[in-house]
């Protein structure tokens, strides 16, 4: 299981010009290891994301999700990869309103084909591991913004996907329910095995990750001992 990005390179119509959001970046993430992605804001943390969760094509370079490479795959081939192999957690967790906490999960697995007794086990299991078994049948308005948050980590786990990719988890809530967010976070990549990306302007959660690279301008500088 792994995430592994070569040489990627993307850009943007900037008028009569081009804008160059990924510059030659590469990255290998292990399965069962998370990084984590820091930099300002424009710096193409949400670009990298966007590429490897293969919502963009890049203009150049390779996407290889637990083995497969996604190069030349059609529309219906990529949403399957996404459907099966990555775990996406947005910056917001955009529950829908009317369904409970176990419900946002159960839908994925819908989604997916997969029998609605497993689907129930195995919502029921992932709002344990999150801490939320005694709110399954909570709606989002009867949730705080940590625990919303922690339902989306869940459901983004629903169908046992061998990379996640994680954007800015912890930009809505306070110091301690951020670290509580991290750390479950990493915890999970362990017990899940997954290649985890964590994208985040704040560094003060980041003792427990795996390692930490930077971004500037769209480059990726990874840590000397990771080359």
């Amino acid at each position: 299981m792994s995430l592994h990005l070569t040489d990627v390179t993307l850009t943007y119509p900037d008028g009569d010009s081009r804008l160059t959001a990924l510059d030659g970046v590469t990255l290998e993430v292990p399965g069962g290891s998370i990084t984590a992605v820091v930099g300002p804001s424009g710096s193409g943390k949400s670009s990298l994301l966007a590429v490897a969760a293969t919502l963009i094509a890049p203009d150049r370079g390779t996407v290889a999700v637990d083995g497969t490479t996604t190069t030349g795959m059609t529309r219906a081939d990529l949403a399957g990869l996404r459907r099966q192999k990555i775990g996406i957690v947005f910056q917001q967790p955009n529950l829908l309103p009317s369904l409970t906490a176990a419900e946002q999960l159960q839908v994925m697995a819908r989604i997916d084909g997969r029998p609605p007794a497993k689907a129930r086990a195995r919502a029921m299991e992932l709002l344990d591991a999150v801490g939320l078994a005694d709110r399954a049948g909570r709606r989002p308005h009867q949730l705080s913004g940590g625990q919303r948050q922690r339902v989306n980590i869940a459901r983004a786990l629903m169908n046992d996907p061998t990379v996640l990719l994680v954007d800015e988890p912890t930009s809505a809530l306070d110091h301690e329910r951020g670290a509580a967010v991290v750390d479950l976070i990493t915890r999970l990549t362990h017990r899940q095995a997954a290649a985890t990306v964590l994208v985040t302007h704040d560094r003060a959660h980041l003792t427990a990750v795996d390692r930490v690279a930077e971004m500037h301008d769209g480059r990726l500088r990874l840590p000397s001992a990771a080359r």
